[in-house]
């Protein structure tokens, strides 16, 4: 709460509305310039109403009583007032007025959402995602502390400036060492993650107004990287004789030819293959991610790296399918493989879901509907990223529709 905040109170008679020369009293509060008014419920004669000392003016036992009620009433508003100063926390004169009424509901505080929502949604969200939560929870705490110079704020002071203020929050902090700035669809993210905790507490009736109901996010669209044809048949075609390199380079083909991404990929064991409706073997499972359910026939090519690791020394003591690395080795070790293929793109393992979109799938004219069934997509229109970025698609398809109309 400002240090300079101004508060006063102020005792009123309604006389426009007075009946047989008889008006309701009420008492004004104001809080850094906001006022609220509230009805006493007690009536007055105005002709014995001094408005410069705001109490009766008569010496009759009525007026003696009504000036004592109001001397309490004046008590107890600033004690109301004391209270909130002693909590250190923002207040405004409509929370004055409903302690007073008492109808001040519980508060609950930010720190009591984030609490809560980690709670409930622990056994819903998989550990990545709570991971993702956990550090967005961590920025608006040290926007929370920067901006109010507390600890933790009533969920009430969540309104739209507090949205702005913590999407500049985001753009301009200082990264530590080794970090990167947070680029402008990471802050999104942030945001994003707190919309979720925000609409949660609406719901839930904590809060009185939704803060986002004017909020537009500005997602920036970016075009997905894959391999053209040419740099996957490079990396197909490498051979060394690095072991290492070698078992990356089959994870990653295999990713390219099913759409699987490496989370995925290390969960799949035997009962993963089924007979598909076509006779052939599928690939069945849940994405770990969502857990939205895929199927996908087996492409030749996935099922020879299959066969490869059945009796492999890696795969003897497990039930995997295919060897486990960790994620952060196989990244690296893809940087090795793109400089061996002569690839200049930034060679990730998520890049090999991208060229099954592509390059795998809709470049060679399967429909964007069943790609999305076979990337486990929930929404079309994350799948529809893909197409925009297939440019020999879109350049076949107009040569197709050039030679029909010429």
């Amino acid at each position: 709460m400002r240090t300079s905040s101004t508060f006063s109170i102020l005792f009123w008679v309604y006389g426009k509305r007075a009946v047989n020369n008889k008006a309701n009293i009420y008492i004004r509060v104001t809080l850094n310039g906001k006022r609220v008014n509230i009805s006493l419920k007690k009536k007055i004669n105005i002709s014995t109403w001094d408005e410069k000392l705001q109490r009766a003016s008569g010496t009759d036992k009525d007026s003696r009583i009504l000036n004592l009620y109001l001397n309490e009433v004046q008590s107890k508003v600033y004690r109301i007032y004391e209270d909130f100063k002693r909590d250190e926390v923002p207040f405004t004169s409509q929370m004055v007025k409903a302690k007073f009424l008492g109808e001040d509901k519980t508060r609950f505080s930010f720190q009591n959402l984030v609490d809560y929502y980690n709670e409930k949604m622990q056994h819903k969200l998989h550990r990545n995602t709570m991971g993702q939560y956990k550090t967005s929870q961590r920025y608006m705490m040290e926007y929370i502390l920067k901006e109010y110079k507390l600890t933790d704020i009533p969920l009430f002071n969540l309104e739209y400036g507090f949205i702005v203020g913590f999407e500049d929050f985001l753009r301009s902090y200082v990264p530590k060492s080794g970090q990167s700035k947070i680029g402008n669809n990471t802050a999104m993210k942030h945001i994003k993650r707190l919309r979720r905790m925000v609409t949660l507490a609406y719901r839930m009736k904590w809060m009185e107004r939704d803060p986002f109901v004017n909020f537009k996010m500005k997602i920036e669209k970016k075009e997905r990287g894959f391999l053209t044809d040419f740099e996957l048949l490079s990396i197909e075609d490498l051979s060394s004789s690095i072991e290492r390199l070698m078992v990356v380079k089959d994870l990653f083909v295999f990713s390219c030819y099913t759409g699987i991404s490496y989370v995925d990929i290390v969960q799949l064991n035997e009962d993963n293959i089924v007979m598909g409706i076509d006779g052939s073997p599928w690939i069945m499972a849940k994405r770990v991610k969502t857990g939205a359910p895929f199927k996908i026939p087996l492409l030749p090519k996935a099922a020879i790296l299959i066969d490869k690791y059945k009796d492999h020394y890696r795969t003897n003591d497990t039930s995997n399918l295919l060897p486990r690395l960790s994620n952060q080795k196989l990244n690296s070790y893809l940087k090795e493989i793109a400089d061996l293929c002569g690839i200049k793109k930034n060679l990730t393992f998520h890049m090999a879901r991208h060229t099954f979109a592509t390059t795998v799938t809709l470049s060679n004219g399967v429909p964007i509907e069943t790609v999305s069934k076979l990337l486990g997509h929930t929404k079309l229109s994350t799948t529809q990223i893909y197409a925009r970025v297939v440019e020999r698609k879109v350049s076949d398809d107009m040569a197709l529709l050039k030679s029909k109309i010429g």
